[in-house]
């Protein structure tokens, strides 16, 4: 199983952000087209984020968008790997 244990706040953020945009990060590691760094590395930004209170809110309106909010630090990086509409 992939989790960050040291940062289940931002494991679950990360994660909820890339499920509204269609992406099952625990499948794109296991399946080759993410490395386990570059998971590692989008916990991170997400975890020096100081923004876990409005991804919570956020997270709770959206079941899917194509987009993430400007302030998300993985916004660029999520999105593009997003499967589009």
């Amino acid at each position: 199983m992939i989790g960050y244990v040291e940062a289940p706040r931002a494991w679950g953020l990360t994660r909820g952000m890339a499920r509204v945009l269609g992406l099952n990060l625990t499948r794109a590691v296991l399946d080759g087209w993410v490395t386990r760094e570059e998971l590692a590395d989008l916990v991170d930004r997400c975890q020096a984020c100081g923004c876990s209170g409005d991804c919570t809110a956020w997270l709770a309106r959206m079941v899917s968008s194509e987009a993430l909010p400007g302030y998300c630090p993985n916004k660029r990086s999520l999105e593009a790997m997003s499967p589009g509409p």
